[in-house]
């Protein structure tokens, strides 16, 4: 797991929403359920919190390289 991960995991211990904030959105069906789950107590909500963030890991992109770490460069023919 990723130390981003690790730290998301911290704050919802403490306010569970927040991680799925992050991860989901605001506007998601995973924010508005861990709400309420948090409404309905605290552990259904961390149990839920910590299952959006291990489902969705952090992951590292590098759009500027092309994703994969590479840069790609492509001419008016197709090829790289």
């Amino acid at each position: 797991m990723h130390p981003q991960d690790w730290f998301m995991v911290f704050i919802g211990f403490f306010f569970p929403p927040i991680p799925v904030l992050v991860k989901r959105g605001f506007f998601s069906a995973d924010f508005l359920i861990n709400i309420v789950l948090c409404l309905l107590g605290f552990f259904p909500g961390l149990l839920h919190c910590y299952y959006i963030i291990s489902s969705y890991p952090y992951r590292e992109t590098h759009s500027a390289l092309g994703g994969d770490g590479h840069n790609h460069r492509v001419n008016n023919y197709g090829s790289t």
